[in-house]
């Protein structure tokens, strides 16, 4: 026999031994794993889509300035994984990882922070949307018209994210500001004013638009009454309805900046009793932001158009010469604009999320 023959039994055996070990180790692991399963529901957002979220939102991209405001409001800074290159408020926000512009951002930057939702707006285009869905991002979206739907749209956003208190919170401390500063409005009259979102052309907005809601609990009413959103202007009609105050946004400094000299200057603009008084009212570009901090540009406006309802009272005991009586405080004078000021507002895009 050769000793090849020998080892035959030998091996069918080992290979007999091992084939009952495997079985044996496949039998005790068949049984079935539990399955770790991602939960989900289904919500409305506010232009009326049903959409599709995990339960547990850890990591989210804002595509909007004002929705990145909203998430540092809520508290809930460390769960934005990415925003906009316009997104720069708090400061801090401008060292998230960029996406790109609010109307272009880009898929893949966005894909590659692998986010659990997306906030949208309705200046983010349709196709943005449509091509998220198609990568199975989801995407909400908001769309507030007026600062009591931005408190709202506040309240929801916290709730979706798991944050309801804290929306609670802000929600309230938003109309508790509204209602202290609607009871120092409380007996004077609006001041007609015109908002300048663009100078050349010339644009205002709409009264169906947030910030005309915000000017009238600033105490001023828009001398525009258009249907349309961001209408142009022809400054001949301006003239003609002459507003007492002009009130602009600021914003960042590297863009080109306006004086009131220079406004005074322009042609057709130096015929208006406002540019020759000097009336201007100039507030932070929270007034263009549907976010939790429109409510200290509110108050802000209040404060330039009607100086003389928030001059407080010097506490005194003693009667003045007639016995009527402390002295009544002397009227603060209109504020006026300040060396320099530039316009930050985004023309308006015909775009949206969803019609």
């Amino acid at each position: 026999m050769s000793i090849h023959s020998k080892f035959i039994p030998i091996s069918a055996a080992v290979v007999f031994l091992l084939f009952c070990a495997l079985t044996s180790g496949a039998s005790q692991t068949a049984a079935p794993r539990p399955q770790t399963s991602i939960a989900y529901r289904q919500v409305t957002d506010e232009v009326g889509r049903t959409i599709r979220l995990p339960l547990s939102i850890r990591r989210i991209v804002s595509l909007a300035p004002n929705l990145t405001e909203t998430i540092y409001a809520l508290g809930l800074q460390d769960r934005l994984v990415g925003d906009t290159d316009y997104c720069d408020f708090p400061p801090e926000a401008r060292q998230k990882p960029k996406v790109g512009g609010v109307i272009n951002p880009s898929l893949e930057a966005i894909a590659s922070l692998h986010p659990d939702l997306v906030l949208v707006t309705k200046l983010n285009r349709l196709e943005t949307v449509n091509a998220l869905d198609s990568l199975g991002i989801p995407s909400y979206a908001t769309d507030p018209h007026t600062v009591e739907a931005i408190i709202v749209s506040t309240e929801r956003l916290a709730d979706l994210l798991g944050a309801s208190e804290t929306g609670a919170a802000v929600g309230k401390d938003m109309q508790r500001r509204i209602a202290t500063i609607k009871d120092r409005l409380n007996s004077v009259s609006p001041r007609r004013v015109l908002f300048v979102v663009w100078t050349e052309p010339l644009i205002s907005i709409g009264k169906q638009t947030f910030i005309a809601d915000a000017l009238q609990h600033a105490g001023a009413v828009s001398v525009i009454d258009s249907s349309q959103n961001w209408p142009q202007i022809n400054l001949e009609e301006v003239v003609r309805l002459q507003p007492e105050f002009l009130v602009f946004a600021e914003s960042h400094p590297n863009n080109a900046a306006h004086t009131a000299d220079t406004l005074a200057y322009l042609p057709g603009w130096r015929v208006l009793d406002a540019v020759k008084r000097h009336r201007f009212a100039v507030i932070s570009d929270a007034v263009n932001r549907p976010a939790p901090r429109i409510t200290s540009a509110i108050e802000d406006l209040a404060r330039q158009l009607h100086p003389e309802a928030f001059v407080e009272s010097p506490k005194s005991d003693r009667n003045d010469e007639n016995g009527q009586g402390p002295t009544p405080p002397r009227t603060a004078p209109a504020q006026t604009v300040p060396p320099q000021f530039t316009l930050d507002f985004p023309l308006p895009q015909r775009c949206a999320c969803a019609r």
